[in-house]
C-alpha cells in the first residue's frame, strides 16, 4: 500500500514522542501490506474499527492514540485523515474527517 502522507505522522510524533515507535511500526506494516478489503485489515488488526466510506480507525500504542485512514483499495492507497489522542478523537466525527 502507498501511505499518504507520512509527514502527518512525523509531525504528530514530534509532539508526542511516545507514539513514534508505534506509528513507525504501523507505517511499515501498512506499506508492506496488500489490503484488498476491510477483512484483510481485520486479520492483522482485529481491534481496528471499520467505518463507512472505506475509513478505518486504528488503535495506536495500546489504544493511547487513534489513527483514522481512508483507503482506496483499487489503487492501493492509504490516506491519513487524522492522528490524535483519545480526547482529540472524541471531538471529531471519524466518518467525515
Amino acid at each position: 500500500m502507498r501511505v499518504i502522507a507520512r509527514r502527518t505522522l512525523r509531525e504528530f510524533w514530534n509532539n508526542h514522542s511516545d507514539s513514534e515507535d508505534a506509528l513507525k511500526a504501523w507505517f511499515s506494516e501498512a506499506e508492506n501490506s496488500q489490503w484488498e478489503s476491510p477483512s484483510d485489515i481485520k486479520k492483522k488488526y482485529p481491534h481496528a474499527s471499520i467505518l463507512p466510506d472505506n475509513r478505518v480507525v486504528f488503535n495506536i500504542k495500546g489504544n493511547t492514540y487513534r489513527l483514522i485512514v481512508k483507503i482506496n483499495y483499487d489503487h492501493g492507497q492509504v490516506f491519513i485523515r487524522f492522528v490524535g489522542t483519545h480526547a482529540e478523537y472524541d471531538k471529531i466525527d471519524a466518518t467525515t474527517i
